[in-house]
């Protein structure tokens, strides 16, 4: 019914603090059944006893923030840019060569190497005077880089730059269409890193290549990569961020293998998925125990919380499908491994993905 009483400071207020109070009545309620009464709170849901706890997908999501908030904010990922973000001095670093050749016939200042018919790594200042022909041509070999990736990169990469357009241009020589795409990710990998050039349009410009996307796709993640070789910190505090947009793709495809393993059960799908909700955000409130936890005392408790996280999953199960125990523990282990995997699969998506987009 609509009102035409004008609201008041007063009323303002009243109303706030009473869908507060209200709020908080319900979340402490919900607090206490996650994490006393593993499984109850949501065979109370589904029967209808929704007034009493809060909506499970809405606490989840708060909870899956305000845990990678945490997480991000505890962190040291500027450390870890400081420490790898250099790209350049990382690629400089080197310790040393060594080469790989039958040593049938060949003298060397080590007698257990002499002894050798095999494919063995014999460094190039072993070889002995005995054979100079030998050792000279694989010296003049080296110092064209031929046993050096370092200066065999180093040769390859002044061929690139000394014309770009026409080095681009013969990657459509190349036999395997499968080494194109590799192709193109290192020489516009260079020519950011060597050249200056910030964008797709500077390449266009100033080497002629085809404004295509078949073009484009390959220069945008050469720069994605680059800026995560650059600032990995950064990237992985990024790429975090996403995990929580992340669980609301992969909860629902998890919550299919929950059907199909409690198939003959009188529960819906989204009965199984109010289910994964309730203990995902009870693993949520461990995790955030265990970050404060980790905060005041210094100390490392993520694992006590997930082995106090294993066992109330199988109590929550119980509780909520009602079978035995050896029933229950075999598809726990069962529901685990596909949980491990698909969270495996969806992590490497996920980074792989952001890497090429960053």
């Amino acid at each position: 019914m609509n009102s035409t009483k004008k609201v008041t400071l007063r009323d303002f207020f009243d109303e706030f603090f009473s869908n507060l109070v209200n709020y908080d009545s319900k979340l402490l309620k919900t607090l206490y059944a996650l994490l006393i009464k593993p499984g109850t709170i949501t065979k109370d849901y589904i029967k209808g006893k929704r007034i009493t706890y809060t909506n499970p997908f809405r606490f989840l999501l708060s909870l899956a923030f305000l845990y990678f908030l945490m997480f991000t904010y505890n962190s040291r990922f500027s450390e870890i840019d400081r420490r790898f973000g250099d790209m350049d001095k990382k690629m400089e670093e080197s310790d040393g060569f060594s080469i790989k050749f039958d040593t049938s016939g060949i003298t060397t200042d080590n007698k257990e190497e002499n002894e050798a018919s095999q494919e063995v790594v014999v460094p190039l200042d072993s070889i002995s005077k005995d054979n100079p022909k030998i050792a000279q041509t694989l010296k003049d070999l080296d110092s064209i880089g031929v046993f050096n990736p370092k200066k065999m990169k180093a040769v390859n990469d002044s061929l690139i730059l000394s014309n770009p357009a026409k080095y681009y241009d013969s990657i459509r020589l190349l036999d395997s269409p499968w080494a194109r795409p590799g192709a193109k990710l290192d020489i516009f990998a260079l020519l950011i890193r060597k050249d200056s050039i910030s964008t797709f349009q500077d390449a266009v410009e100033r080497y002629q290549i085809e404004d295509q996307r078949r073009n484009q796709m390959p220069f945008n993640a050469s720069a994605s990569l680059l800026r995560v070789v650059r600032s990995p910190g950064s990237f992985i505090n990024a790429t975090i961020g996403k995990l929580p947009f992340v669980i609301f793709f992969f909860l629902p495809v998890f919550t299919a293998f929950i059907w199909l393993v409690y198939i003959r059960k009188n529960y819906t799908y989204t009965d199984h998925l109010i289910f994964s909700f309730h203990n995902q955000s009870l693993l949520f409130i461990l995790l955030i125990l265990s970050l404060l936890i980790d905060s005041i005392f210094s100390t490392t408790s993520a694992g006590w919380f997930l082995l106090i996280f294993g066992f109330y999953l199988y109590k929550a199960m119980r509780k909520f499908y009602g079978q035995g125990r050896l029933k229950t523990i075999i598809k726990y282990l069962f529901l685990n491994t596909v949980f491990f995997v698909l969270a495996t699969i969806t992590a490497v998506v996920l980074f792989t993905g952001s890497a090429f987009t960053y």
